[in-house]
């Protein structure tokens, strides 16, 4: 895979928790070279307080998730000005407003008026980002989620309730819907194994390559 200095790729990885976006982020550095960027650890100051009461921390919660997104963001534009290699990205700017604040609000965590205030921002901090020259989005239907939640044997993970995974998965069909920024692709994780099966990696690469135009 090969880029302009001053145009390298970037391809975004899109999905809910268990779809394996870490895992097709590493595959893509490993295959091509990218430099990743991979979901953030540093801890929101705002979680304890927002599971302590919803309606009252979640714009504060989620307006610290969205410009900390935004942050890197901008650091993948820098680092595509200066580096040749191609990027790919764990989770977007989208996702953290049209899935996961887009839930909270629809849940009633979250009022009409923090929501419009919520939404002008993300509109304004989106303008301010190049879009990805791919969008993957690994769609994993609720059954197989919540198989792999099981596996994975996080505690922390066994808790969410159904009801809350079936938000996001119906939520995330309906943005990637409409999401219109740039190239998509989505990889159906139920039936693609390019984790394990030398087959399917096969099949995704093409599937990226002819996404591209390579």
């Amino acid at each position: 895979m090969s880029a302009s200095p001053s145009n390298p790729r970037i391809i975004a990885v899109a999905g809910t928790m268990g779809a394996g976006k870490s895992s097709l982020v590493e595959w893509l550095r490993q295959r091509f070279g990218m430099i990743p960027f991979f979901e953030p650890h540093a801890e929101n100051p705002y979680l304890v307080d927002f599971y302590a009461d919803m309606h009252r921390w979640a714009m504060q919660s989620q307006l610290f998730f969205l410009v900390q997104r935004f942050e890197i963001h901008r650091t993948i534009d820098r680092r595509a000005a200066e580096d040749a290699r191609p990027i790919v990205q764990d989770r977007t700017l989208y996702e953290d407003a049209e899935v996961f604040a887009a839930h909270l609000h629809r849940a009633g965590y979250m009022d009409d008026r923090d929501w419009a205030t919520y939404q002008a921002l993300y509109q304004a901090l989106r303008e301010e980002i190049r879009p990805p020259d791919l969008m993957i989005y690994l769609r994993c239907p609720l059954k197989t989620l919540v198989k792999r939640i099981r596996q994975r044997g996080r505690a922390f993970e066994r808790k969410i309730p159904r009801a809350y995974l079936a938000s996001l998965e119906a939520l995330y069909e309906e943005w990637f819907a409409r999401y219109d920024l740039s190239p998509r692709l989505v990889v159906e994780t139920d039936r693609l194994d390019y984790v394990e099966r030398l087959f399917d990696r096969l099949e995704l690469e093409e599937s990226i390559r002819e996404a591209l135009g390579m």
